[in-house]
């Protein structure tokens, strides 16, 4: 399947499923309040102009590690 036969709809599914998945692999680790939601707000934060291709983004999504997380999660509290 290539982006190309993807709609937005089909492709925002298949975002959201896969960060659910890695938000359930980081509440395996112990941090029980993560959701898809959060997942997707940190890989998405560091796309500033456009969305990269959909490999990329699955990638990035997959490839997330608990501390990088953490740590962005800090940032954010202290921002505000």
């Amino acid at each position: 399947m290539t982006e190309e036969l993807l709609s937005p709809g089909e492709m925002n599914g298949a975002i959201e499923q896969i960060c659910a998945s890695k938000a359930q692999e980081f509440r395996m680790m112990g941090y029980e309040q993560v959701t898809g939601a959060d997942i997707w707000d940190c890989v998405s934060s560091k796309y500033k102009q456009e969305m990269p291709p959909l490999h990329r983004l699955v990638n990035d999504i997959l490839t997330l590690k608990a501390n990088t997380f953490m740590n962005w999660l800090l940032i954010n509290a202290y921002k505000g």
